[in-house]
This record gives C-alpha cells, structure tokens and sequence, in this order.
C-alpha cells in the first residue's frame, strides 16, 4: 500500500516612517533565513527519496520546531514509520495535521497507521478527510473502502473502490479488492468479472 509523501505568515503591522525603513530591512533578511529553511527540507526530501533516512532524520531535527511545515511532520513522521516507531510517527502526523488542517497527505499517513492498528473506525475518519480536501485522490478511496471491508460494510466498500478506479483505472489492486467485495455478498458472477480485469493488469505489467 502506499505511503505517500510528497505556510505562508501574513503580519500586518502598522508603522511609522523611521520605523518602516528598518522593518523592511529585517523582512529582506528574514526572508533569506526561510530561504535557508525551505532548502533544509528540501534536501532532507532528497536523502529521504535515496534511503539515506537516519541523515534526513537529523536534518529535521535540527530544524526548529516553529518552523517546521506540515510536510516536515509528515517525513519525519514517515521516517519514525520506516523505523517501526508507529507511535512516535502517529504524533508527527498529527503534528502535520496541528499545522495544516487541510493535508490530506497527513490525514491518509494516519488513517494507514490506523488501518495497521486494526482500528478501521479511525482510519475511515481520516480517509474521509483526506478526499475531502483531495477529491481527486484514488488511493484515498481505496482505503476507505479497505475499510468498510474491515467493518464488513460491502455496500460502502464497493462504491469507494468503484470511485477508485473512476479516477486510477490501472491500479490492478483496486479491482482485486471490488472482486474480493462481490464475493462477500454472494454475487459470483459480478466477482469473477473484476478478478478477470484484475487479471489483465497483471498480465500487462508483465509484459
């Protein structure tokens, strides 16, 4: 299954005119050190995408905490994942999550850690936050339906997988799962028909 990875301050300050000229000067020089920052996360994302995860760990650590994005909560808590440490990456994705409310990249890490957890209940919940802020986003329904399964809801896992493969029709896995939902509810023939197009992916990733 997969893991995904992939803020703006606006300060409104009324001021007078000697005042102005040297907070202008302070912004340029901010500015310079968020430039610095960004690139911090930017190559901790490169060391992370080599493997090199210990050394991208570090990077974000060293960051402080002020400044960390959502999506620096959501490496690390990425990496602590990796490293079996479900806990602590559970934090950092509610960290990422503190910090922006709206990423789905947070909301779908957490819901999977859930999923793991064997706590479908709370995974749905963050599946369904997840295409809400991403409508678009197949895998978020995908598990949402991965998760009625678990609570052996057919009706809704069926209409999330079929929402899936609306919008990524060449994931293989998508169709096994609608297959494997038909057969749940006794329709054999319904059944044998995704697991035929289930089939054929396979077959043409093969070739």
């Amino acid at each position: 299954m997969k893991k995904l990875l992939l803020t703006l301050i606006i300060l409104n300050i009324s001021l007078t005119a000697p005042v102005y000229a040297f907070d202008m000067s302070w912004k340029k020089h901010k500015t310079q050190e968020e430039q610095v920052v960004s690139q911090v996360s930017e190559q901790a994302k490169v060391l992370y995408a080599q493997n090199e995860i210990d050394e991208a760990l570090k990077l974000l650590q060293g960051k402080p905490e002020i400044d960390r994005t959502a999506e620096d909560w959501l490496l690390i808590g990425n990496i602590l994942q990796d490293k079996e440490k479900i806990d602590e990456a559970i934090y950092m994705f509610k960290k990422s999550i503190e910090t922006d409310p709206k990423y789905y990249k947070a909301h779908y890490n957490l819901g999977y850690i859930y999923m793991i957890k064997e706590m479908p209940n709370m995974a749905l919940s963050e599946f369904k936050k997840a295409v809400k802020y991403k409508n678009d986003f197949a895998y978020g329904y995908y598990n949402m339906g991965c998760a009625y399964l678990k609570l052996k809801q057919y009706g809704n896992a069926r209409y999330n997988f079929f929402r899936a493969i609306d919008i990524k029709g060449d994931e293989p896995m998508f169709y096994y799962n609608l297959s494997y939902t038909f057969k749940q509810q006794g329709k054999t023939k319904q059944a044998q028909t995704y697991l035929d197009l289930y089939n054929k992916l396979i077959e043409r990733g093969q070739q």
